[in-house]
């Protein structure tokens, strides 16, 4: 039974869970919360390098703007995906304007883009709005 480190979305705390428990919604055993979320994850510039460095599941995170229309018209589809990919990857979302160290970070150019984290390093980027169905595809094929 192989263990996996999944960092708390909501106290940050540090947790391990059997691989083959994913399924049954392991809480956290600090906070008591869920550990995976069906929806996105708000992470901030003081959590995400925690959260993305100590996850062992993939991390999508979407930089976004509240003032952009595509990142608007994505979010549904980028929630919807992270309810079908539960307990595979963690979507979580990065407010541009509220985190622009993190944006100039990563080189963010064009909103929204969605980066994908696995142990803490990017593997992969995409630019621009996408429906449902082509973002979860696109995910699945990503964190393989």
């Amino acid at each position: 039974m192989s263990a996996i480190h999944i960092v708390c979305p909501h106290c940050q705390g540090l947790n391990r869970s059997p691989a083959e428990r994913l399924s049954d919604n392991p809480v956290c055993g600090k906070c008591k919360q869920g550990l995976l979320p069906a929806h996105p994850v708000e992470l901030r510039q003081s959590d995400f390098a925690r959260f993305i460095e100590k996850s062992d599941l993939p991390v999508i995170v979407d930089f976004w703007a509240d003032w952009c229309g595509p990142c608007k018209m994505m979010a549904p589809a980028f929630a919807q995906a992270a309810q079908q990919l539960q307990g595979k990857a963690i979507f979580a979302k990065v407010d541009t304007e509220s985190n622009p160290m993190l944006s100039q970070q990563f080189a963010i150019r064009s909103i929204p883009s969605l980066l994908v984290f696995k142990q803490g390093r990017e593997v992969s980027r995409q630019a621009g709005a996408m429906p449902a169905g082509q973002l979860i595809q696109w995910a699945q094929q990503v964190i393989r």
